[in-house]
C-alpha cells in the first residue's frame, strides 16, 4: 500500500481535471483496499474511491479528504465464467473474452475505466449492458463493515444506475463475475443497429467476435471514444449525458416541441424503455438545440467528432467544463423542455 499526501488527482482522471486529494492511497489487494476505507471511516474521514478515472469529474479545489485508488488486479476465466479484481482494466477484459472465442461483452470494448466501475454504473454501449452477463459483485459494505457477495438479482440494475450508484458511500466494489456465452466464436445477437449496419447484417444477427469488437473500437474511435493522449476530442468522460427516458405524457409533450422548433414532419428517435416509458438520443438533443460539434469558444468544448463528449483542449479547469455543461443543459431544456442528466461523478461540485 502506497500513501501520498497533498496528491495530484487530475492525472488519474481522463479529464485531466482537479485539484489534490489531502491523502492518496493506492491499493494493489482487496485486503489493502478494505484497510484503507475501513481506516479513513474510522477517523470519520470522506472517502473518493479512484479507479480508471473516466467518470469522475473533480472540483478545482480537490477532496478534503482519502481518495483510495483501487489498483488491485487479476482476470480467471475457467469455461465461461469470468472473475475480474475491481482494478482490472475494461477494455482488456473485454479483448480478453473475445480471444477466448465468448460473447456478451464484445460490444463493450474500447470502453475506458476500471472493471469495478461497470455495475456500479451498469456499463452500457452498443446494444449491450454488463448487467446481462453479471452473476455476482463481491463488495466491501462500509455500513455493515464486511465483505459480502450480492447476486445480480440484489444489485438494483437498471439503464446506467445500480444499487452501488444510488448508495455510493456504502458500498466498495472488490470483484465482478461474469457468466458468457459460447456462441462457437459467434457474437451475441447484435442490437444495435448502427453496428449491424457497419458489419453490413440485419439487427438480430451474430459476426465473428473479432469482427464485432474491431467494428465497435472503429466506430468509438471516429467519435473520439477511444482514449488518445494525442487528440483532445478523448480528453473527456465519454456520453456526458444520459439518455433521457421519457413517460408518456413526458414524450407526448417533448414531441409537442419537436414539432413546434423544427417542423411538423419532424422525428427525434425514440426506443423502448422500462415502465412503458420512451429513450430518445442526449445527442440528437443538445445537436438540435444548436449545440453542434466542436462549439464553444473556451478551454472546455464540445466534441468535434461527437455532441455528447465534452471536452477539455488542454487548458481547462473543472469549473469551465461545467460552465459549458450547465449551458448545454439548460440550452436543451428551454428547447426541447427536457432535462439532462450527467453521467460522470461529480465530486466536490453541483450542475
Amino acid at each position: 500500500m502506497n500513501v501520498t499526501e497533498n496528491a495530484d488527482l487530475a492525472a488519474l482522471t481522463t479529464f485531466r481535471l482537479g485539484g489534490p486529494a489531502r491523502r492518496l492511497v493506492t491499493a494493489q489487494t482487496d485486503d489493502e483496499v478494505v484497510a484503507a476505507v475501513r481506516e479513513a471511516d474510522g477517523r470519520g474521514e470522506p472517502v473518493l474511491l479512484v479507479g480508471g478515472g473516466s467518470n469522475l469529474v473533480i472540483a478545482d479545489e480537490g477532496f478534503p479528504g482519502t481518495a483510495v485508488r483501487i489498483a488491485t488486479r487479476g482476470a480467471a476465466l475457467e469455461g465461461t465464467r469470468l472473475e475480474l479484481a475491481a482494478g482490472e482494466r475494461w477494455s482488456e477484459a473485454v479483448e480478453q473474452t473475445v480471444a477466448a472465442g465468448l460473447a456478451g461483452v464484445e460490444c463493450l470494448a474500447g470502453i475506458p475505466g476500471s472493471a469495478g466501475a461497470t455495475p456500479i454504473q451498469n456499463v452500457g454501449a452498443y446494444g449491450q449492458e454488463v448487467s446481462s452477463t453479471i452473476t455476482e459483485v463481491v463488495v466491501y459494505d462500509r455500513q455493515a463493515g464486511e465483505t459480502v457477495t450480492l447476486a445480480a438479482t440484489e444489485c438494483g440494475f437498471a439503464y446506467r444506475t445500480s444499487r452501488f450508484k444510488q448508495d455510493p458511500a456504502r458500498y466498495v466494489v472488490l470483484r465482478v463475475r461474469f457468466e458468457l456465452e459460447d456462441a462457437g466464436g459467434l457474437s451475441a445477437p447484435l442490437k444495435y443497429a448502427e453496428t449491424a449496419r457497419a458489419l453490413g447484417v440485419e439487427p438480430g444477427d451474430r459476426v465473428p467476435l473479432a469482427e464485432a469488437r474491431s467494428t465497435v473500437l472503429a466506430l468509438r474511435r471516429g467519435k473520439g471514444m477511444v482514449l488518445d493522449p494525442e487528440d483532445h476530442d478523448t480528453w473527456s468522460a465519454g456520453s456526458f449525458f444520459t439518455n433521457p427516458v421519457l413517460s408518456p405524457a413526458e414524450h407526448a409533450a417533448f414531441l409537442d416541441r419537436v414539432r413546434e422548433r423544427l417542423g411538423p414532419d419532424a422525428v427525434p428517435p425514440a426506443y423502448p424503455a422500462e415502465a412503458d416509458g420512451t429513450k430518445t438520443s442526449a445527442a440528437w438533443l443538445i445537436d438540435k438545440a444548436g449545440f453542434t460539434k466542436g462549439y464553444g469558444t473556451g478551454a472546455a468544448r464540445i466534441s468535434t467528432k461527437h455532441t455528447l463528449a465534452l471536452t477539455n483542449r488542454g487548458e481547462a479547469s473543472t469549473a469551465d467544463l461545467l460552465a459549458l455543461a450547465r449551458e448545454v443543459r439548460d440550452g436543451v431544456h428551454r428547447a426541447f423542455g427536457v432535462t439532462l442528466v450527467n453521467e460522470p461523478v461529480l465530486v466536490g461540485v453541483t450542475l
